[in-house]
């Protein structure tokens, strides 16, 4: 924390929402200078941990109990005992992703988030502990339906478009957590860059002082930010950002936006979005030139038909297909790398 009177960035964003770490090494979540409120993840973290050595001899154990079972329930043993390693160390729930290659996938999805609501248990931890990440499309988003309905609590990810969140919605899921507000830089070689792929390529990522109204995504401190300004509910934050944030003092004259404190319930008695940030309201950079002005409308079933609506609303939307496809293919990359350590031990056990 800052000293008296010299708060610092990170302790100013958590008093306007709640600061989620992004991140799953324990002793990086215990050091930090604020206890965050959820802890989340994805298979690029998962993977990281999986590799650590302080989880070799877990990982060891674990393969020789279910090297029968095969790789996948390896691999959902592992995330969920290694998030149990964050549960005291956090305010409110652990995140793990269902598999992303089975994104397209409804039988897939659904039985993957069974057998992490299966783990948890086995673990200890309760649907008030825990959260499940499902990939915004129809079919997931339909399995989402059924999870919601069984009292597994879920979220909606890779979502990039007003139609995604309302399926979510349609799901009955807990949260979503939306990328949003962003715009396609061009450079010279006339290729669109995507903002998802600017997580493992920052020089793809366009430096501005005020993301609040140009590409809110949490790669710099100004994005993290911006969204205690916007009124979210809560920011998910890599370690690297929280890092930088905690460096910082925070002087309100250099904030572009109000300093506007969290109400007691994100939802109740919300203040109005700030004067500066309104016309955002109005506008679609994203919106391709046939755009007709009009909102998705929650009338809409994008669920029905196994989320037909849903993912033809995906295909006419160029950038949330895209975006969507580059989302996939980066945490697939992981699921593999971490698909391949769990095989590499299974003869050693």
């Amino acid at each position: 924390m800052g000293s008296a009177g010299t708060p610092t960035w990170l302790d100013k964003l958590e008093e306007q929402l709640n600061v989620d770490v992004d991140w799953m090494d324990p002793e990086y979540i215990k050091g930090m200078p604020i206890v965050p409120h959820d802890q989340t993840s994805n298979q690029l973290w998962v993977d990281i941990q999986l590799g650590d050595d302080s989880n070799r001899e877990l990982l060891l154990e674990t393969a020789k109990e279910l090297k029968n079972d095969g790789w996948l329930a390896i691999y959902t043993r592992m995330a969920v005992l290694m998030c149990k390693k964050n549960i005291n160390s956090i305010r409110g729930r652990v995140l793990l992703q269902t598999l992303p290659s089975n994104a397209f996938r409804f039988q897939e999805t659904l039985d993957h988030a069974r057998l992490y609501d299966k783990e948890f248990a086995r673990a200890g931890i309760g649907r008030d502990r825990y959260c499940i990440k499902i990939p915004s499309t129809g079919p997931a988003l339909n399995a989402a339906k059924v999870l919601s309905s069984e009292g597994i609590p879920t979220l909606g990810t890779a979502l990039f478009s007003l139609p995604q969140a309302i399926a979510c919605s349609q799901a009955g899921m807990l949260y979503i957590s939306p990328y949003y507000n962003g715009k396609l830089k061009i450079w010279d070689t006339k290729t669109p860059v995507f903002e998802v792929l600017a997580h493992d390529e920052p020089e793809l990522w366009p430096n501005v002082k005020d993301p609040a109204v140009e590409h809110p995504i949490f790669i710099t401190v100004q994005e993290a930010m911006a969204a205690g300004e916007m009124g979210c509910h809560s920011a998910t934050i890599s370690h690297t950002v929280l890092n930088e944030l905690a460096k910082l003092r925070y002087v309100a004259s250099e904030q572009p936006g109000p300093d506007v404190p969290k109400p007691a319930h994100v939802y109740k008695d919300a203040p109005p979005v700030s004067d500066r940030l309104r016309k955002l309201l109005s506008i679609d950079p994203l919106a391709g030139p046939d755009w007709d002005g009009k909102l998705a409308s929650t009338d809409v079933d994008y669920l029905a038909d196994g989320g037909a609506s849903l993912q033809n609303a995906i295909e006419a939307d160029a950038v949330t297909k895209k975006r969507l496809a580059d989302a996939m293919a980066l945490f697939t990359g992981g699921q593999e790398r971490s698909r391949a350590k769990i095989e590499e031990v299974l003869p050693l056990v």
